[in-house]
Order: C-alpha cells, then sequence, then structure tokens
C-alpha cells in the first residue's frame, strides 16, 4: 500500500535586502569567491581582494600564534605564505613569487617550476579551500596539499 505525502510548501520568504557589503567578489589572484568586506577604498584589480588576504590571515592566525613555540608552525606558515604569494602574482612581483615557488619546491621536495612560466590561469586548490576543510583536516596537511597543488598548476600550465 503506497502513501502520498506531499511536503508543504512554506509561503515564499523575502529576501532581506542586500548591500554592497553582501555582494560576492571574485579574487583576481586565486580564483576564490568570497563575501566582500566593507571598505572604503576600491579593490585593485591585480591585487588579491581584503576578503581573500582577511581568509588567508584567519585562517593561518593559529600558525603566527604558535610560530615562537614551536619550530612546525613556523614551517607550516612558510609554506602557505610561499603558496599565497605563488598564487597571487600580479600583488607579488616577479621576485616574490620567483622566490615563492623555489621554496615551494624546496619545502614540499618537488621538482621546481621553469623559469618564465607564465601565471595558471585555473587554480585547484585555495585558501578557500584550505579554510573550508579546516574543521576535518589538520591545518598542516591542509596546507602542504595545497603547496603542493599550486607547483603542479604551475607546472601543468608550463607544461601545456
Amino acid at each position: 500500500m503506497g502513501h502520498d505525502r506531499r511536503v508543504p510548501t512554506p509561503p515564499p520568504a523575502v529576501p532581506p535586502a542586500r548591500t554592497a557589503a553582501d555582494a560576492a567578489v571574485q579574487c583576481p589572484g586565486c580564483g576564490s569567491v568570497l563575501a566582500a568586506l566593507e571598505t572604503t577604498a576600491p579593490e585593485p584589480p591585480a591585487a588579491p581582494t581584503a576578503a581573500c588576504a582577511r581568509l588567508f590571515e584567519e585562517t593561518t592566525r593559529g600558525l603566527r600564534d604558535e610560530e615562537g613555540a614551536d619550530p612546525r608552525p613556523a614551517a607550516t606558515l612558510a609554506l602557505a605564505e610561499a603558496a599565497w604569494t605563488a598564487q597571487h602574482a600580479a600583488g607579488a612581483g616577479p621576485d616574490r613569487v620567483r622566490a615563492a615557488l623555489d621554496a615551494l619546491a624546496t619545502r614540499t621536495a618537488s621538482p621546481p617550476v621553469p623559469e618564465g612560466t607564465a601565471r595558471p590561469a585555473v587554480w585547484r586548490t585555495t585558501i578557500a579551500d584550505v579554510a573550508a576543510d579546516l574543521d576535518v583536516i589538520d591545518l598542516a596537511v591542509l596546507v602542504d596539499s595545497w603547496a603542493r597543488a599550486v607547483l603542479q598548476d604551475w607546472r601543468r600550465d608550463a607544461a601545456g
């Protein structure tokens, strides 16, 4: 015997009025789409968005707090900073990006990214992915995975 059960449809809710601070912004560096922060200054077109920079700072805050007492958080923070810089190349400058790519290769025991490689157009992993998984996966594991993905993205575009 079957029963048809209709789920009552609630009346449509009126969405709250949206403000400019509620709008989503896409970071030109890593492509993460995040809620915009309320700022008075316009975002520079090539630099990371304020929302993306803030997410990075919030995600790595614990590492910064612990780095003086334990070398492991300092190493994880250095790896995170290198991955961040490599993804936000337009705001960092070519010398800082090269140093970040070399640091990523050294710290992950991976082959270096060839000189003259163009910045990837697509990233598989960003700080938004790291932050999203932080409640279920250790930050050091997430940062290591992110760093390796950044290197692979740079090398993929060099080979392609």
